[in-house]
Order: C-alpha cells, then sequence, then structure tokens
C-alpha cells in the first residue's frame, strides 16, 4: 500500500514538474494555426498535423524540465512565503520530492525524441525552408530562455520570447506544416493573442510579487515595479480586444472575429480585479489567476473553433 501511495505521488509530482497549464496553451495554440489552415485549404493533413503537434509538446515539455534542473532555488523555497504553481519553480523537486536529476533525464529524453521526430518530418512530410526556419527559431528561443548562461526566463524579458514562442512561432508552424504560406491572418490574430498573453503571464506574476522580490529574482513585474505592472497589465489586457476590433476593420472575417465578444466580459472583470488591487483591495489571487487564464484560454479557444467550423 504504501509503495502504490509513493508511485502516484511520485508521478503528480512528475506531471506538476512538467507545468501542463503551459502545454495545454501551446497544444491550443497550434490547434489555433492548423485551424486557419482549415480555414485557407479546406482540409487538413492529418500526418503533419500530429506530427508537428507531438514534436510542438515534446520540445516544450523538454525545454521546461531543463528549465527545472536549473532553476537554483528548488532546495531552498522558503515555506513562509506564498506562491502559484504558475511562477518560479514547479516545486516538485527537493528532499522528499523527487530528485532533480529526474528533471535533466527527462528533458534530455523529450528533446531526443522531438529531433527523431524532426527527422522523420524532414525525410517523409517535405519540411520546406519556412517550416525550418520557424523550428530553428523555436528551438534557439527556448534555448536562450533556459540554459545557463543567458536564462532569459530570469532576465525581465523572458515573458516577452515566450509570448512571440507560443503565440507566434507555433501558430505559424501548424500552418507551414499544412503546405500553406505564412498569412495575415497570423498577424492580425497574433499580435492581440500576444498582447493578451502577456497581459496573462504579468497577472500570474503578482501573487509571487513577494517572494521574488525576497530572493532577487528578476521577473518582468519586478523590473518595472508594482504600480507600472498594474497599468500595463490593464493596457495590454483592455488592448488585445481594441487590435482584435482594428484587425476586423482590416480584413478579420467577422463570422471568425465576432464570437470573442463572450470574453470581453472575463477580460474587464480581469482588469477590474488588478484595479480593486490597486486601490488597497485584499487580494483574491486564485481568482485573479483563474480569470487571467479563462481570459486567454476562452479567446484562442474561441478563435481556434471558429477558424475550424468555418
Amino acid at each position: 500500500m504504501q509503495g502504490s501511495v509513493c508511485r502516484v505521488r511520485s508521478i503528480r509530482l512528475f506531471i506538476q514538474l512538467s507545468r501542463p497549464i503551459y502545454i495545454l496553451s501551446a497544444a491550443l495554440l497550434y490547434i489555433l494555426g492548423s485551424g486557419i489552415a482549415h480555414y485557407l485549404i479546406g482540409q487538413i493533413n492529418w500526418p503533419s498535423f500530429f506530427f508537428g503537434l507531438a514534436w510542438v509538446l515534446l520540445a516544450l515539455v523538454g525545454f521546461q524540465f531543463l528549465n527545472e534542473y536549473f532553476y537554483l532555488d528548488i532546495f531552498i523555497d522558503d515555506t513562509s512565503l506564498k506562491h502559484t504553481p504558475f511562477s518560479g519553480g514547479s516545486g516538485a523537486l527537493g528532499t522528499g520530492k523527487l530528485p532533480r536529476s529526474v528533471a535533466l533525464w527527462a528533458g534530455l529524453t523529450c528533446l531526443t525524441i522531438a529531433a527523431s521526430i524532426t527527422a522523420v518530418m524532414y525525410r517523409n512530410l517535405g519540411i520546406g525552408l519556412p517550416g525550418g526556419v520557424i523550428l530553428g527559431l523555436i528551438l534557439f528561443g527556448e534555448l536562450l530562455f533556459v540554459i545557463p548562461p543567458v536564462r532569459l526566463v530570469t532576465s525581465g524579458i523572458g515573458e516577452v520570447v515566450m509570448s512571440i514562442i507560443f503565440v507566434g512561432l507555433i501558430p505559424a508552424l501548424a500552418l507551414v506544416l499544412q503546405g500553406h504560406d505564412l498569412h495575415r491572418l497570423l498577424i492580425m490574430l497574433g499580435f492581440p493573442l500576444t498582447t493578451l498573453y502577456l497581459g496573462m503571464l504579468l497577472a500570474l506574476e503578482f501573487p509571487d510579487f513577494a517572494a521574488d522580490l525576497k530572493r532577487g529574482k528578476k521577473p518582468i513585474i519586478i523590473r518595472i515595479g508594482w504600480q507600472t505592472g498594474m497599468l500595463v497589465h490593464n493596457i495590454l489586457v483592455l488592448g488585445s480586444f481594441v487590435i482584435l476590433g482594428i484587425a476586423f476593420v482590416f480584413g478579420l472575417p467577422l463570422r471568425i472575429a465576432w464570437p470573442v465578444i463572450f470574453v470581453l466580459p472575463v477580460g474587464l472583470f480581469q482588469v477590474w480585479m488588478m484595479n480593486r488591487i490597486g486601490e488597497g483591495a485584499k487580494p483574491n489571487w486564485s481568482l485573479l489567476v483563474l480569470v487571467a487564464l479563462s481570459s486567454f484560454g476562452l479567446t484562442a479557444y474561441i478563435l481556434a473553433f471558429a477558424f475550424w467550423i468555418n
């Protein structure tokens, strides 16, 4: 019985180590890019879809494991400080948890499998130059994000790099793997989704502000400050819906764009919560995190669904 409990706990910690919420968001954005291809072409090359999705997920999970391996605070967590599951370390490594070496070997294994999938895609799926360039940019960006001595994750601009990889490059990869050239729809959706994604990342960093400040860490919220961070957050969230409206004026189809109006109240509620915290109200971090995840996730999901059914 005790052995079964330990195995279940180890599996739970391993899932926690992978940061599944970010992996799910990558899958959603890949499906969005494939939806754009379906909208433009009218069909889907399913082998390319699944090989590309597997590559994206394995590459991102692999680098996430390596990020945990190089995260130096795993053995010195201050239990007096409150944390969320979305910034800093995952909390899955350390004394009484998973050994640090698990993250290293799991990361190398995932990246090795991703490399094998790359060879298969080049040999059997005919990846062109655009696809190869995008694959390289994703790998290069993740390397800079995770691997010392650069480790952009601690630089204050890592959030921008992550947003470009997730919202810009992953949908673009999904589109070109379907044999379509890069399209202006990627730009029309990329800008508002990037600002919304950045707003989400900022919201997820606020609960860890005190912990990051105490440890001398430098995420973007520490670099720009509490008050400025709130202002930037609100501008990013509200601006994303404004940019979507502008994209409609410049040719984004109405049948694709109009359902996003249902997410606007969620975004407004997110901004209202941030304003209340700025006015001195007691923060409800769990609710803020949930709303921030929902505003981005629902927007990306509705857009993806609209492309797939039209």
